[in-house]
Parts: structure tokens; sequence; C-alpha cells
């Protein structure tokens, strides 16, 4: 509906599509590095502030020689992990859990002597359970040492490990970093981006509509995302051509972008 009513290719803000910021490609940067020589990494920061976007880079801009596997389900127990595991390598996840465990060393042994090397992604890792993630620990200490574990997940991950049971886990930590939330001018580049990516004029948004956007937005991406392509709806809806603070208001005045003390029952 977007794309036909103003004419252009792509899906605007669509996840395919990552221009990263500068600071988010100096995370990707040293991430890239790690990959190649191997280690554990902390990827953290409040929901959208933009770690996906950069775990799909990651998976976007792999070379030949990267194999990179990515779990999203981590509130599933050991074994289901390492089944998921083993069906993101492509190798048979049925059986006892152990005989995976031996499936999935034998196959990253497989790979290195390839000279490939495996980054494994595990998303929303502080909802996983400490004991879980021990028992992952122990098994990828098997794998080959150019294997790179990346644990995406808000900061109260760090805090989980901070206890001094976990220390086996924090002290193989080899980089961490916990992403902030956009100040007002990297947030516009990031709507900029996203605008020149699909072909889209900037005039598109006025400049009070803009602002609003970015006020509205408080720094967060997928708010930014998720306010640009919603008042983009209701500019088809009404059939113009520019989305103005009017267009902005109608969206904002939606209960889930008010403030909860604003919303009477």
């Amino acid at each position: 509906m977007i794309r036909s009513f103003f004419g252009i290719d792509k899906n605007p803000f669509s996840s395919e599509s990552i221009a990263l910021l500068s600071h988010q490609q100096d995370i990707y940067d040293i991430l890239r590095v790690h990959c190649h020589q191997g280690g554990l990494c902390l990827l953290m920061g409040e929901p959208g502030t933009g770690k996906s976007a950069i775990k799909e880079a990651l998976k976007q801009n792999a070379d030949k020689k990267m194999v990179i596997v990515s779990v999203a389900r981590s509130l599933h127990t050991y074994i289901n992990t390492i089944k998921l595991l083993c069906q993101a390598l492509g190798i048979d996840h049925e059986g006892l859990f152990f005989k995976c465990e031996k499936r999935l060393v034998e196959q990253t042994f497989s790979l290195h002597r390839e000279g490939k090397m495996l980054v494994t992604i595990i998303d929303d890792a502080h909802l996983m359970d400490m004991e879980t993630l021990r028992r992952l620990r122990l098994l990828f200490e098997d794998f080959p040492k150019n294997h790179n574990l990346i644990l995406v997940g808000q900061p109260e991950l760090l805090n989980n490990m901070s206890l001094r049971v976990y220390d086996d886990i924090k002290s193989r930590v080899t980089y961490s970093t916990i992403l902030l939330k956009l100040n007002p001018d990297q947030m516009r580049e990031f709507i900029l981006n996203q605008l020149d990516m699909v072909c889209l004029p900037h005039s598109i948004f006025t400049d009070d509509a803009f602002s609003l956007i970015i006020r509205s937005a408080d720094g967060f991406l997928r708010r930014a995302k998720n306010l640009c392509l919603s008042c983009m709806l209701e500019t088809v809806r009404s059939r113009k051509k520019s989305i103005d603070l009017d267009i902005v208001n109608r969206v904002l005045i939606q209960p889930h972008w008010r403030v909860d003390n604003d919303i009477q029952y």
C-alpha cells in the first residue's frame, strides 16, 4: 500500500535494508574482529536501541568463510536449545541430547577444517536460565577456538552474570557493550537514511512533523520506525502527499503512544 501510493519499489524502514549509524558501525566492526578471533561477546541495550540492526547486519554481511547460526527462542531448556542449534546447522537433531552434542562438536570441527568460522548468536539472552547458559559454555569449550558466541539481550544480562557463582561465564567475556538511546541528531540521521534507501524525498515530512516524531520516539529506533510507518499509513488513508503535524498527532492519539497517566478509563 505504501509502495504503490508513494511510487517506490522498496518497503520503507525494512529490516532487509540496513544502514548502520556511526556508533552501530563501530560495534559491528568490533564484533566482526571477534568473529574471526573467537570469544564471548555481550551486545546489550534496552528494547528498540538498535541491537537487532547490528545482529541483522552481521547475518546479512557474512562472508563465505563465516557460518552464522541464530537462536531466538532463549526460554527453552538446555536440551531444546541444543536441538535448535543442530537444526540451525542443518544436522540431525533427533535422539538423546548427548548425541546432539556430539554431532554439534563434529560439525564445528568439520567447518573448521574447511577454513570456516562459526558464530552463534543467542537473542534475548537475558531471558535464558543461567544454568542453561553455563551448560552451553561448557559445550562450547569443545568447539574450535575461533568460535564466537554473541549474547544479545537487555542490560540485566550482565547483572545476572555478576553473581560470584557465575564468574566462570563472566571471566570469559572478551567484549561487551551497551547500546544507549539515540540523541536527536542520531535519530534524524536514522530517519533520513531510511528515506534515502527507498528514494523518498526528505520533504515528505514537514519540519514540525519531523521534530514531533523525533521527540516522541524518545531515542528508541523501534519507536521511530513504527511511528514513521504509522504516519505513512495514515497519509495513505487521508490521500495526502506529505506528512504534516496533523497526521502525526492523529497517530499519537492512539493509547499505546500516550503516557499512562494521560489515559482515562
